[in-house]
């Protein structure tokens, strides 16, 4: 894949070099040339100094040919001006926007760009901190027989596999958030601290949750 990211901001950086690591070529365009000093020495993409706007800057990054554009200035109304512009005129496939005011979400949504919010991601990250000590409900189907279940890993399952959270029909584990990635876990992953758990659990089994998460 082909990638362009405006705006050399310090999430652009660490998002060029995952997307470098995973095999993909990386182009980073910023008006500043210092702002590339963010990148650290392995990065071995394509930095262009100009302005994202710039027709002739976006198409010296061979922007006919991209997959993906990531829009991520210091402004929302430039980022989305930038993506409609890759989106509309230069079709490309994938466009995101980054944007500091969430409010803005739903507009540049109304456009067909997608959109992330390190501010949103922020609010829910420390909410989920300080909230995961109980059983949180965040899904019931609309028969009602199974519910999803999240909560922090209690003390008493650190260092444990994940499989003594199972009980086969009743009971499974089917997502872990640890740190800033969430990933499905093996018969074998050890839980840690601060793990999220997200557990789909039968309705009539939420006791035997509860006593395997030592909440009774």
């Amino acid at each position: 894949m082909k990638a362009i990211i405006i705006g050399c901001s310090h999430m652009s950086a660490g998002l060029a070099i995952n997307l470098q690591a995973k095999g993909h070529e990386v182009t980073i365009i910023d008006r500043q040339e210092d702002a590339f000093k963010k990148l650290p020495n392995v990065f071995h993409g394509q930095t262009i100094v100009g302005f994202g706007i710039d027709k002739k800057v976006l198409e010296a990054a061979n922007i006919r040919m991209a997959d993906a554009v990531i829009t991520s200035t210091d402004n929302d109304e430039t980022n989305a001006l930038l993506a409609r512009i890759a989106k509309n005129e230069y079709r490309v496939p994938r466009v995101i926007a980054r944007i500091y005011d969430p409010r803005k979400a739903d507009i540049y949504q109304s456009f067909g760009i997608q959109t992330i919010s390190p501010i949103v991601w922020g609010i829910q990250r420390v909410t989920e901190l300080l909230s995961y000590n109980q059983l949180d409900s965040v899904w019931v189907p609309e028969n009602g027989n199974v519910e999803m279940i999240r909560i922090e890993t209690p003390a008493l399952l650190i260092g444990r596999p994940v499989s003594e959270l199972r009980s086969v029909g009743e009971i499974k584990v089917v997502t872990i958030s640890r740190g800033n990635k969430a990933f499905i876990p093996v018969s074998g992953t050890i839980l840690e601290a601060h793990d999220v758990l997200y557990i789909v659990v039968v309705t009539s089994a939420i006791s035997k949750l509860k006593a395997m998460l030592g909440l009774v």
